[in-house]
This record gives C-alpha cells, structure tokens and sequence, in this order.
C-alpha cells in the first residue's frame, strides 16, 4: 500500500485528472442549467486544468515545490467562467499547502483539500451551497475525518471519491434550480473528476485521451445545445467582463485588491477577484464595464480583456427554443433509475421521480412538462394514486396543453410511449396510447408491510405477494416461485413475457428466473430487464 506522494506521482495524478475531465467534458456541459452567462462548465473546466497541464509539462523537475507551483500558477492563468475559477482556487489551496514537503502523506493531502475548499469559499462574492463548493467543503470535511484512519492512498483517495460523488448527489436538494431541472452540480460533477482522476492515477490505471487543449467554444454556440426556457429568465447584469492585472503597481497592496472586489461588487454581481501581487483575475456581471476597467488600471495593466454581451445570448437561447419547439411531447413518473433509462430510450422527453411510495405533486409534475419544448405533452403517471395530481396540473401549466394518460404502471408506460408517432395528430396519437393499455396484461410482486388479511389471504409482515391490477393472486416466502405462480394465474395466450427487477433483486436471481420461464413456456419470448424500482421485486408484463 502506498502510503506517499512524491512530484512525479503528483504530475501523474494532475495530467491524469486533466483526461479524466476532458473525457466527461461533453456530459458536464449537459448538465448545465445556466445556459447564460458563463459558457458550459464542462468546457470552462476542462481549458482551466488544461493550462495547469500545459505548465506541469514543462516543468523540469520533479521537486513537489516546483510541480506544485506549475499547477497553481497555470490554473490561475487558464481560468475560465465561475467553475473555472472555482476549480483553480481549489488547486490552488491544494498546491500552497504541499509545495514546502519532500512527500505528501493522507494527513497533509487532507490539509490541502481544506485549504483548497476555504480558499475556493473566499473567492466567491455570494458563495451558494448546492454547487461545486457545497462538494469541495464536504470532501474536505470527510479527508479530515480519515485522515488518520486511512493512512493508506489507496484507500483514502478511494473514500474521497465515494464521498464527492455522495455532495454531487445531495446538490438537487439544496439548490432549487438543480431540483427543478432534474440534474445534480454540473460543477460538483467535474470536482469529482479531478479527485477521481487523482485516484486513478495513484492505483496505476491509465484513462486514455491527450493532454492537449481543446479547442475553445463560444458560451452561446456551447449554451444554445442545452437551452431551457425556465432558466432563461432576465439579466439584470448584461456585461460578463473577465481581465487579468498584471505587473501590478509597486504602491499596490493587498487591500487595494480588497477594495476593487468590494467596488465591483456595488456594480454587478458574480464577482470574483482572485490572486496576489503578482497577478489579479478579475470577473464580473455588470452593466458598466467601462467603470471595472478603469478601476482595475488604478492596480496595474491590464491583459486578456474579454466582455461579452449576455443580452445578445439571451435573445438567441430563447429564438433557438422558439425555432425547436416540436407539436408533441412525453413525460412519465417513474421510481428506478433501469425505468427511467427506458423511458429515456423510448424518447420520453422528460420523467419525474416518483411511484408507490412517493407520490409526486402536480406542482412537480407541471414543472416537469414546462421544461418540454412542445406544445402538447402527454403525461404516464403510472401509478393510479398519480393520475388525479396529473390531472391537476393542467390548472399550472397556461402555455401548453397537458393530456394524461391515465396509465396504472409503470409497463402501460412503457406501451403508452412505444405508441407514439410524431407524424400522427394529437388526438390519433392519444387514442393509440390509450388502446395500448389494454394490450398489456401487468403484475406486480412485492411483500406484505403490516399482519391483515386481504382478498382471502392472510397476511404477515415481509410475507410475499403477487397482484395484477385489481388483487392479490398469490402468496408465499420464496421470491421466484410467487413470480412464477403469478405469470401462471394472470397468463392467456400472450407470446411475450417481460420482467422488470427492482433493486433488492440480484441480477442472477433475475437470469435464472428467466431460464425457468422459458423452460416452462418453450412458445413464449422471455426477456428481462433492470428497473432498480423499491418496494416491487419485479413488474412483469404480458403481451
């Protein structure tokens, strides 16, 4: 186990994070609900730990100092958009604590992050939780917590891996914007590369790409592939303004750097002054970019200017939206990250979570059809208990027109969807999915949560059940057989047997399951399926 870092490990943890980024860099971009005013995350990340790589490749030595060093001062000198920025103040933090050792243990690795997350804190004007920061302070807190106990690398950067993606999770749930689009941090999401590529390179694995700098894209072009009219809202602050001040003033201090974050903080917003004096990076939203500047000269020169017109953005993300919006839409409620994934398949445009034992609202349900660019939306609740909270929100939604689909689960759903056709009318559409229903014969296997007695059978707790849609069929304590006994009941002359496995089911208790379906209906076309659902061993469809 290796209990050290020396600097050529630290170049390779660096470089290797570096490709881990680039690699998910289309996917972060993705997740970004900010289509305006910063560009996309991914991109931003990825060109500011690419400058850091640029320098470390040239550094000569393998002294930490002189690696630590390149890394701080190239991230600082690429740093792109609030993430960016972000992103190299981490490192930053990181670098200055372990420049001065001959070897970099769990105990001062943990230290660095600390540093890193506080710094990174510090260069934020109003430092919001739910985002890359909310992922850097909880790791931190975590590798101080360790840092003792896992004096392994190994171990330790693994236990760092599994908690920032652990932050990047609870993001929706602290930040209201993520919660609505459905996404977690896309910032969050690169941290976790950069630990992740780190950890990586530590255990030898070799992530394959280059190390070469992507080709930059504008923030419009970048934020027009993901635009969501909910987040398109107005911009008080038209002008991003980014600048570096460089040889700076010989009377200049650190306090006059001080003053000018707090001057521009009483002309925009999104305000971030970071570096020392040697070198200041500057970014602000503002309608006066004249009256930054001119400040800034009173410190030193200026260098890289960059001011971009986030009004122009604006008025092209919302003429794209207009120009795509399709006549038709779907959405479904699902419980199971296998559903959803099928759903998606299935060119559902948009699922919100939730089931049986989480009913969601129609307020969730109408933000979920907003974020739809179309003009009529059909709407799987799935559930009996969701179709009246489907209903409900029509009332929310006055720029589109909602038509439930008044499926029970979660294979009408999926009958539902496969009966779309976009070259088809509404109506045509509406009475295809409907009449699918009823080619789908469904059953449901779950277990008892409380002693009754219902439908003729005697109940006790965890005893297993199978229902079709109206009752409880059969009974008993071993999973597959209840499976089996309900196919047998609830079977016609359907041709198609399909399983859906929840999350407490094995995958090869699923497969051998299957093998006994098919051994005992030969005329019959198994197939199975991962849904991850709680609460239901499996959802098996007959077609």
């Amino acid at each position: 186990m290796q209990k050290t870092i020396n600097g050529a490990m630290l170049k390779s943890m660096i470089l290797t994070a570096a490709r881990l980024l680039e690699n998910n860099r289309t996917t972060i971009d993705s997740l970004n609900v900010f289509p305006v005013p910063d560009g996309d995350t991914g991109t931003n990340m990825t060109l500011t730990i690419q400058s850091a790589v640029k320098e470390v490749l040239n550094c000569k030595t393998n002294k930490i100092s002189d690696v630590a060093e390149c890394i701080s001062k190239g991230a600082l000198r690429g740093a792109r958009g609030n993430s960016g920025v972000i992103l190299s103040q981490v490192l930053r933090g990181f670098c200055n604590t372990v420049k001065d050792a001959n070897e970099i243990d769990s105990k001062l690795f943990a230290k660095g992050l600390s540093a890193g997350a506080e710094i990174a804190y510090g260069a934020v004007s109003k430092p919001k939780e739910g985002t890359m920061l909310t992922v850097a302070r909880m790791v931190a807190e975590h590798a101080q917590s360790i840092r003792f106990k896992q004096r392994d690398l190994e171990v330790f950067l693994a236990e760092i891996v599994k908690k920032a993606n652990e932050a990047v999770e609870l993001t929706p749930t602290l930040l209201p914007v993520l919660r609505k689009a459905g996404v977690v941090d896309s910032g969050g999401k690169g941290l976790t590369c950069l630990y992740e590529g780190m950890y990586k390179a530590i255990m030898g694995e070799t992530v394959e790409g280059t190390t070469a700098m992507p080709e930059s894209t504008s923030s419009a072009e970048t934020a027009m592939e993901h635009a969501d009219i909910m987040a398109l809202g107005n911009i008080e602050f038209a002008y991003c303004t980014e600048f570096f001040i460089i040889n700076l003033n010989k009377k200049t201090t650190i306090t006059d750097i001080e003053r000018l974050k707090e001057y521009l903080m009483t002309i925009g917003d999104c305000v971030i002054v970071i570096g020392d004096l040697e070198m200041v990076k500057v970014h602000v939203h503002t309608n006066q970019p004249g009256a930054a500047l001119t400040r800034a000269l009173m410190l030193g020169e200026l260098d890289r200017l960059k001011i971009e017109n986030m009004l122009e953005e604006n008025r092209a993300l919302k003429k794209k939206y207009e120009e795509e919006k399709k006549p038709m839409g779907m959405v479904a409620v699902s419980a199971g990250d296998g559903l959803t994934s099928i759903f998606k398949d299935l060119m559902v445009d948009g699922v919100v979570e939730g089931g049986q034992s989480m009913n969601p609202s129609a307020s969730d349900i109408a933000e979920s059809v907003q974020r739809v660019n179309a003009e009529n939306v059909f709407v799987f609740p799935n559930n009996k208990n969701i179709i009246l909270a489907a209903e409900q929100a029509k009332s929310l939604v006055t720029n589109k027109t909602i038509h439930v689909v008044p499926t029970k689960n979660v294979p009408q759903g999926f009958a539902a969807a496969l009966a779309f056709n976009p070259d088809l009318t509404v109506d045509e559409n509406k009475a295809n999915m409907i009449h699918a229903l009823d080619s789908v014969t469904v059953g449901q296997v779950t277990y008892a949560v409380k002693n009754t007695r219902v439908d003729g059978f005697d109940l006790k707790i965890g005893t297993i059940m199978g229902l079709d849609s109206k009752k409880i069929l059969c009974t008993g304590k071993d999973l597959s057989l209840v499976a089996l006994e309900l196919i047998e009941k609830m079977r016609g002359n359907e041709e198609m047997i399909t399983l859906y496995y929840g999350k407490d089911v094995p995958e090869s208790d699923a497969e051998a399951l299957k093998e006994i379906i098919e051994e005992k209906y030969p005329s019959c076309d198994v197939d199975i399926h991962y849904g991850g659902q709680p609460i239901y061993y499996y959802y098996i469809s007959l077609e």
